[in-house]
């Protein structure tokens, strides 16, 4: 069955590290455990997508490494779709990751094969895209290669998203024109729209000044305060789910893919919205990006504690 959510963007070897609290500069802790845990933000919104209801295809590099082989398998075990997946020689992208007692995280993100990302590779796959409804892209590939995928899938008249993440600048000016769905959290939003967002209030003065850049409609994920959605005429916030954090690593992850396989299943944005809250929320309660991602059934069982 062809594809009707196709991800765009990395893949990474995840080394996470759970410690006391989060290293100040110069400083050596001892941490409580390791583990190696396949991720990035690409293959973790594809994962879940696809396991939150979405035939799911990704576009991406890995390294010729045992990493790469990994990386692949995990997605496999997933069903999806990984013919534009390419294995290029260099080492496979990791992210070093620090877990602290409270669930906050620190991540430094190496991206070796996601760099091989070029705009030549999308354009090689151009036919999965076709097949697409919904396509989603990161910014953990090279910006060029960004651009050219949000483009062709406007282009090709596609549902577009683009989560933004990570922020560290300000977005090229013509891409917002072809965002369908642009969904920051607030330190994504405050990068974007040059605007402090750390209330519900300062998160409608901010997605408002990304609609008006071009972006058509805009979700701010606010952690425990929920979502705040804008579509230029109004604004609608969706309270989040209250359940015990253990681990935010993927919680923004879990969204998107939740949120896209929603829609590509038919669902209106408030439910694509509220289905992508309750994926996000039952993963901060176990650790890890991908073994955090619930499946459909549990989204669809979930009762608030």
């Amino acid at each position: 069955m062809p594809a009707n959510v196709v991800v765009i963007g990395s893949l990474n070897m995840d080394l996470v590290t759970r410690a006391p609290r989060l290293p100040v500069g110069g400083e050596t802790l001892i941490g409580h455990s390791f583990a190696t845990v396949s991720g990035g933000k690409g293959a973790n919104q594809a994962v879940a997508a696809a396991r939150l209801g979405a035939q799911v295809a990704m576009v991406g590099c890995v390294g010729n490494d045992d990493y790469g082989v990994q990386l692949r398998d995990a997605l496999l075990a997933e069903q999806i779709d990984c013919q534009a997946v390419s294995t290029v020689n260099d080492s496979s992208g990791v992210a070093l990751i620090v877990v602290d007692d409270n669930s906050q995280n620190a991540i430094v993100i190496v991206a070796g094969a996601n760099g091989a990302m070029t705009p030549a590779v999308i354009d090689r796959f151009d036919a999965v895209l076709q097949a697409a409804d919904v396509i989603i892209c990161q910014l953990e590939i090279p910006d060029a290669t960004v651009g050219h995928a949000l483009k062709r899938a406007r282009a090709l008249g596609k549902i577009v998203i683009l989560n933004p993440a990570p922020a560290s600048r300000a977005l090229p000016a013509d891409w917002f024109a072809a965002i369908d769905y642009l969904i920051p959290n607030e330190s994504e939003a405050t990068v974007l729209s040059g605007l402090p967002v750390d209330s519900l209030e300062t998160a409608e003065r901010a997605a408002s000044k990304l609609i008006a850049m071009g972006a058509g409609k805009v979700i701010i994920t606010l952690g425990a305060q929920g979502s705040l959605f804008a579509n230029g005429q109004s604004f609608e916030h969706f309270p989040a789910p209250k359940v015990k954090a253990v681990d935010t690593t993927a919680a923004g992850d879990t969204f998107v893919g939740g949120f896209a396989a929603a829609l590509a299943n038919g669902k209106s944005e408030a439910e694509a919205i509220r289905y992508g809250q309750i994926a996000a929320a039952l993963s901060v309660t176990r650790a890890g990006a991908q073994p955090s991602i619930p499946i459909q059934s549990d989204v669809q069982a979930f009762k608030p504690a």
